[in-house]
């Protein structure tokens, strides 16, 4: 993925020294924009803004500060304020405006290249985390999939999924459904990692759907502890009369009342040996096979995919 970086300057100062050292970099593109261009530019939501305050002519720093943090876009995107004003006061006014970094002149501009491209790339890799849950995302989880089949791992891979969790976002609320998907994060960590093993390894696919790489072969164990608490805590996000009828009443498109049981969690498992599988498409396709006998068995279950059947 291509990140864009705004140099804010409406004199050449800086831009020409970092052209050389971003030159011919297939990730990182740097523009100039002029402060009195920059409203009209927000738009565009570059990764980093890059302020040189010595070259601003008619524009205040802060104030260019306070206009991107005004911009729902860009309000959490890092700025970086050069600055030949090594006061306290100014440092601390632009501290105020959110800056993550103020650097002194005069300019190191190796280290500078160095500074930009590390904060991008640790943009990149927060991107790759889930904000509800902080759990990594689809690009980690992908990569720590690979890493353990290019290395001839044996481990078990655990599919989550909640059931009628569709029917519980309609009656109760997106903001209740993540709630749930929070306290399912919560479940599920704590227990793939009540053994104490550092290497195991947990995922946020997206939604309602969680991974989690196991070295420990007593995955039925752990599967049977998660179910356990989660069918606990789940009541808590319902109301009484719900719990007392064991379902939720949703009206479909038409009007018409339908039945849904109360949210359960369905895991697909796929044991992982030696040579098994070739790729990371092919663990999924099994998982997902896995996943769907346990959301067709009513209430919270799993189903295991050993090595040669179903």
């Amino acid at each position: 993925m291509v990140q864009e970086i705004f140099i804010i300057e409406d004199k050449k100062d800086i831009i020409n020294h970092l052209n050389t050292y971003f030159n011919g970099s297939a990730n990182i593109i740097i523009r100039q924009i002029t402060s009195s261009k920059l409203a009209r530019h927000l738009l565009d939501v570059p990764s980093l803004f890059f302020i040189n305050e010595d070259a601003l002519i008619d524009n205040n720093v802060v104030d260019i500060c306070k206009l991107i943090r005004d911009s729902e876009d860009n309000a959490i995107n890092p700025i970086i304020v050069l600055t030949s004003n090594a006061s306290f006061e100014n440092e601390k006014n632009l501290l105020k405006q959110n800056v993550e970094f103020c650097i002194k002149k005069p300019v190191d501009y190796e280290a500078l290249y160095y500074i930009i491209t590390n904060i991008v790339n640790l943009l990149t890799i927060n991107r790759g985390v889930s904000p509800l849950t902080k759990l990594p995302g689809n690009i980690p989880i992908q990569a720590e999939l690979k890493r353990r089949l290019l290395k001839k791992e044996e481990f078990a891979v655990l599919y989550f999924d909640l059931d009628n969790f569709k029917a519980y976002n309609d009656t109760y609320g997106f903001l209740g459904g993540d709630e749930i998907i929070k306290q399912t994060a919560k479940i599920i960590i704590k227990n793939v990692n009540s053994n104490g093993s550092c290497h195991n390894f947990i995922g946020h696919i997206g939604g309602d759907d969680f991974v989690a790489l196991v070295d420990d072969m007593n995955y039925e164990e752990i599967c049977q502890k998660i179910i356990l608490e989660f069918d606990k805590k789940i009541l808590d996000y319902f109301s009484p009369e719900d719990i007392e009828r064991g379902y939720i009443e949703v009206p479909n498109r038409k009007g018409i009342v339908e039945e849904f049981p109360l949210v359960s969690l369905s895991i697909g498992i796929v044991e992982v040996t030696k040579n098994r599988f070739h790729n990371v498409l092919e663990i999924g396709e099994v998982g997902a096979q896995v996943k769907h006998l346990a959301k067709v068995t009513p209430g919270s279950a799993y189903a295991i995919n050993r090595r040669f059947h179903l």
